[in-house]
C-alpha cells in the first residue's frame, strides 16, 4: 500500500516510554512498563490472543455473520501509519492477516452495509455504518485537575478509584434508565477504561440517540466559571439519575477525596495546593464565607487537611451565614462540590460517532506492554487477594513481558513431566498457562451470554412469523 493511499495516515504515537521527569514523578507504574519488540508481539499473536472469543462476540454467534464479515478493522503500526478498512471473512482468516501484519494492535470499527475492503470499488456514499457497539470512554488525564497521587500517564491504586466510581454509576445507569444487559469494562492498557455495549439495541442506535444517551450522563459538561462563581448549572431538584449517584458519591467522597487525595491540604508558609483550595471556594455562593474561610487557612500556623477544610466549611458557616436561605444555597454547594470531583468525566465524541474506531480488548498498549484485559469492577478476577478492595488493579494488570516469563516456565516445567501428565498439558491453551486466564475465562462467559441472547431473540422473532 502505497504512502498516499488514503487509509494509510501518520499520527503521534502514544508509544513512547515514560520520560526520565514523569517516570520520576510517580512510581506507581513505570516499573513494569516496557514498549514490546516486534517479536514480542508476533509471540502474543500466534500464541496468546483469544481470536476466537473476539471473534464470537464481534459475530454474536459461533459463525460467522455479517456482524463480523461486513466491520471494520484498523491497525496501528510501529512506522506511525495506520491502517484502515480491513475486513475478514472467518476467524482464521482475522489470525492468519493480524500474525502477517504484525502491529502495535488493532481497533475495532462499525458494521457497513458493504465490504469495507471492498470500498474503492463503490461510490463514498456507500460507506454507511449500520450498527456499532455503543461505547464509553474515560481517561485518568481528565482527572488531573482534581488527583493528586499522580499526573499525565501515570496511575496507582488511588486514582483508580476514579474508575470504579464511574463504572459503578455507568452501569446502574445503563441497567435502570437505559435496560440494556450486555456490557463489558476494558482496561485501556494505561490510564483507563472502556464500556463496552453489546445489547442489540445498542448496537442499531443511530448517532442522534448515542448523543443523547452520553449527554444524558455527562453531568459535568454544563460547569461555568464566572465572577469567580464555579456552578455545574445542575438543575433542581436533581434529576433522578443524578439523585442516584449523588447517593454513591457521597459515601465514597470521604475515603476518596478527603483521606487518599488530600487536594486542599495546606501548610504554613507552602504555596503548593492553594489552586486547589481556591476551585473549593469558588462553589460557595456566598463571598463573605468564602472570604472568611481563607482568612481563616492562611492564618493557621500548621498543617491543615482537607477534612478540617471540608468540616470548617459548615461549622464557619453557621456562625457567617444569617438566612435559611443561605444555609440551603451552601448545602447545595457542597453536593455540587461532591459531584464536581467526583462524578465520571466521558469522552463524549468517542461514544458518538458510529464510524470511530477504538482498540479491541485484550490488545497490548504499545507504551507499556499490559494487555487490554476485560474486567469486573467490582470483583477481583486476579489470585492476587491484596487487589480484592479493588476489583481491578491495573498496577498488576497482566503485562506481555510477565506472560512471555509465565509460559517458558510452564513450558519448562512441563518437559520433566511424565509422558501421560505432558501430554495433557499438550492440550492445555497457551493463555491458559498464564495469568491471563481469569480475564480470557471471564470473556467467554460474557460472550457466551450475548450469544444466547442473540439465539433467544432470533428464535423469537422466527416464532412470531410464524405465528402470523
Amino acid at each position: 500500500m502505497t504512502a498516499e493511499d488514503p487509509t494509510m495516515r501518520s499520527f503521534n504515537a502514544d508509544s513512547q516510554l515514560l520520560s526520565d521527569t514523569d517516570r520520576n514523578a510517580s512510581m506507581h507504574t513505570s516499573s513494569k512498563l516496557y514498549k514490546p519488540l516486534s517479536s514480542d508481539m508476533l509471540f502474543y499473536y500466534e500464541r496468546l490472543l483469544p481470536f476466537k472469543q473476539i471473534f464470537r462476540w464481534l459475530s454474536h454467534s459461533p459463525k460467522a455473520t455479517r456482524e463480523f464479515t461486513m466491520r471494520e478493522f484498523a491497525y496501528e503500526f510501529r512506522s506511525g501509519a495506520y491502517q484502515r478498512y480491513n475486513s475478514f471473512a472467518s476467524v482464521d482468516e482475522f489470525k492468519k492477516s493480524v500474525v502477517a501484519a504484525n502491529p502495535t494492535r488493532f481497533e475495532v470499527g462499525a458494521v457497513y452495509a458493504v465490504n469495507p475492503k471492498e470500498r474503492k470499488n463503490l461510490p463514498k456514499s456507500a460507506m454507511k455504518p449500520l450498527q456499532k457497539e455503543l461505547v464509553f470512554d474515560i481517561d485518568l488525564t481528565d482527572y488531573d485537575e482534581i488527583r493528586t497521587c499522580c499526573l499525565k500517564t501515570d496511575i496507582c491504586k488511588k486514582c483508580w478509584r476514579f474508575i470504579q466510581v464511574a463504572a459503578e454509576i455507568i452501569t446502574a445507569a445503563l441497567r435502570e434508565d437505559f435496560g440494556f444487559e450486555h456490557f463489558i469494562w476494558v482496561f485501556s492498557g494505561r490510564r483507563g477504561a472502556h464500556c463496552w455495549v453489546s445489547d442489540s439495541r445498542a448496537r442499531l442506535l443511530d448517532e442522534l440517540a448515542r448523543k443523547s444517551i452520553v449527554e444524558y450522563m455527562d453531568v459535568l459538561s454544563g460547569r461555568m466559571l464566572k465572577m469567580g462563581r464555579t456552578s455545574l448549572g445542575i438543575k433542581k431538584p436533581y434529576h433522578p439519575h443524578i439523585e442516584r449517584s449523588f447517593d454513591v458519591l457521597k459515601d465514597k467522597f470521604s475515603e476518596i477525596i478527603l483521606e487518599e487525595q488530600n487536594p486542599w491540604a495546606t501548610s504554613a508558609g507552602s504555596d503548593t495546593n492553594w489552586d486547589h483550595v481556591d476551585t473549593l471556594l469558588s462553589f460557595l455562593p456566598d463571598q463573605g464565607l468564602r472570604q472568611a474561610l481563607k482568612s481563616k487557612w492562611q492564618d493557621q500556623a500548621s498543617y491543615s487537611s482537607s477534612k478540617q477544610k471540608w468540616d470548617d466549611l459548615t461549622s464557619v458557616g453557621q456562625k457567617v451565614l444569617k438566612h435559611q436561605s443561605q444555609a440551603v444555597q451552601l448545602t447545595d454547594a457542597k453536593k455540587e462540590i461532591i459531584i464536581y470531583y467526583m462524578y465520571p468525566r466521558l469522552d463524549v465524541e468517542v461514544s458518538k460517532q458510529m464510524i470511530h474506531l477504538l482498540k479491541s480488548p485484550f490488545c497490548i498498549h504499545p507504551g507499556t506492554g499490559n494487555v487490554c484485559v476485560p474486567f469486573d469492577p467490582f470483583r477481583n478476577l486476579s489470585s492476587d487477594m491484596e487487589d480484592d478492595a479493588y476489583g481491578f488493579n491495573p498496577v498488576n494488570a497482566p503485562n506481555l513481558s510477565q506472560l512471555q516469563t509465565e509460559i517458558d516456565t510452564w513450558d519448562a516445567n512441563s518437559a520433566y513431566k511424565a509422558p501421560s501428565e505432558s501430554s495433557e498439558s499438550e492440550a492445555i491453551s497457551d493463555y491458559a498457562k498464564s495469568s491471563l486466564k481469569p480475564y480470557v475465562d471471564y470473556f467467554s462467559t460474557y460472550v457466551s451470554s450475548i450469544i444466547k441472547d442473540e439465539l433467544t431473540g432470533s428464535n423469537k422473532r422466527a416464532q412470531d412469523l410464524m405465528d402470523f
